[in-house]
């Protein structure tokens, strides 16, 4: 999709669809829409003085032309009201509109910045925020249709602005939201594809074309490289697979001068069947995307590697399959990690935690200061947070404050799990140093504290995106499938950091 901004007459622009936005309190027309409603006979403000609810928050109004201005449609796009409008709403509006019109077979769209104005954001960020939502409403995953030309695609997006000093501030934010456009529609890619293809060496091809591109530094380990450094937990699960396991480690260094770094690890369990603790079969396919965490690592670092904030980042993904087979790991068994703690193994299904452990024991043995990590690590949290938000949880108020921060701008819900010590011991084995599993209870949080205790004195949060992951439906910008989240609020965080 060519996006680009024009200074032409709002009558005489080239598109299928004009976008006209519309807060729900407004009355009078702002004069550019004034202008478009005078050509029309005042059927607009007709409209909005019979139909008062077309500005209420997500609701769609088309009006047909008829060749009276050059655009075929007017869509009027109901903001709801002026004082809950955030960046996030602006987006998915952004987004609905976009797949209404693309539904409606228009190939050219346009739309103004002036009536999405407000005293709360400047002109760049409100520009980034509707091209954002243009992007990743219009997503789609055709890689195995054979019939990709039935699919409605629009190719022209026109953002209209008349003061042509305004123009260059817009092209920023439009640039901006091109990036992360398309980091978190890599992200969306990489889980939707089916593990058949997204193994864990295909996700490792995937970070090399990263890092040629953007100028990364990568390495990748395999088995025998694992095995030097007595990463046994990652290599358990791997065990039953016959896909062999990757350790994928991207660092960008955006301030030389600077010897603190931020690791960004995501869990990448390329398939999930849930081991010798076998999954129900109904729904198992869903699994292919337990890799979704170490997807959200890879758009982050296209999107940092475009972005170039001065700030340094280590990304590292561990990948594997989790298989049932005579080699793999058992119930009852206890291994040993990179670290060299000893864990007990109570379930097979409990493979995340496994595989993060040794790569945050290895993201601090590459001089990590402090590190986030992003998995889908438990149904527990499914529950008790559902496809709403994420669960988080943090050794360090600051760090967990900046990502929550981060996670506000953008829009991608978190909430923050209790973090209290008692739960610790749901986590403890009478044969071993820990184990794998506390049980049902409080199992997003004992997950997570599972997690920690492989965190030597730095700051730590984890993020745990089971819940939103995937999206079971259209809603905003975000699209059936694999969402990206994730992506977003990390390239928001190493953007922050970099100005601290």
């Amino acid at each position: 999709m060519q996006i680009q901004v024009l200074t032409t007459p709002i009558t005489q622009v080239v598109c299928n669809t004009l976008i006209i936005n519309l807060f729900e309190e407004s009355t009078i027309l702002g004069k550019v829409t004034g202008i478009i409603d005078k050509a029309l006979c005042g059927h607009i403000s007709t409209l909005i003085s019979e139909q008062p609810d077309c500005g209420k928050y997500g609701e769609i109004t088309i009006i047909h032309t008829w060749g009276a201005i050059i655009p075929k449609h007017i869509m009027i796009l109901g903001m709801g009201k002026k004082t809950e409008i955030t960046i996030d709403r602006i987006s998915a509006l952004s987004a609905t509109a976009m797949r209404t019109a693309q539904k409606n077979h228009a190939k050219s769209v346009a739309t103004m910045i002036c009536d999405v104005l407000t005293e709360k954001y400047d002109l760049q960020t409100i520009a980034q925020a509707i091209v954002e939502g243009a992007i990743l409403g219009t997503y789609q995953f055709n890689y195995y249709k054979t019939n990709k030309q039935t699919t409605d695609m629009i190719e022209n997006f026109i953002i209209i602005e008349n003061e042509a000093e305004k123009k260059s501030i817009i092209t920023q934010g439009i640039e901006r939201a091109e990036i992360i456009g398309e980091s978190v529609n890599l992200a969306r890619d990489l889980v939707n594809h089916p593990a058949i293809y997204m193994t864990p060496t295909q996700m490792a091809v995937y970070a090399q074309e990263i890092a040629k591109k953007n100028n990364l530094e990568i390495l990748i380990l395999d088995s025998e490289d694992m095995e030097k450094e007595n990463m046994h937990a990652l290599l358990a699960v791997a065990k039953g697979s016959s896909q062999p396991p990757k350790m994928i480690v991207l660092k960008y260094i955006g301030d030389a001068s600077n010897h603190h770094f931020t690791a960004f690890v995501g869990k990448g369990v390329t398939f999930d069947s849930g081991g010798i603790s076998i999954k129900p079969s109904l729904n198992m396919g869903e699994m292919k995307s337990d890799m979704a965490g170490g997807a959200a690592i890879l758009g982050t670092m296209l999107g940092i590697g475009k972005l170039r904030p001065k700030v340094n980042i280590l990304g590292i993904i561990p990948c594997t399959e989790n298989m049932p087979s005579g080699y793999a790991y058992k119930p009852g068994d206890v291994i040993s990690s990179m670290s060299g703690k000893t864990i007990e193994i109570i379930t097979t299904d409990a493979e995340g935690r496994l595989i993060l452990a040794d790569a945050i024991t290895y993201a601090q043995q590459l001089g990590a200061t402090q590190i986030i990590d992003v998995a889908t690590l438990t149904g527990a949290c499914v529950v008790a947070l559902g496809n709403i938000a994420s669960g988080l949880l943090s050794n360090n108020k600051d760090l967990c404050s900046q990502v929550l921060d981060a996670a506000v701008h953008t829009g991608e819900k978190m909430w923050e799990l209790p973090n209290f010590p008692e739960y610790k011991e749901q986590i403890k084995s009478d044969i071993a140093d820990l184990k794998n599993s506390g049980g049902r209870m409080a199992g997003a949080i004992t997950a997570g504290l599972f997690i920690a205790e492989f965190v030597n004195d730095i700051p730590w949060v984890h993020i745990d995106i089971a819940g939103t992951a995937e999206s079971n439906k259209n809603n905003g910008y975000n699209v059936k499938g694999g969402t990206g989240v994730g992506v977003r609020t990390l390239i928001q965080l190493a953007q922050k950091m970099s100005t601290r």
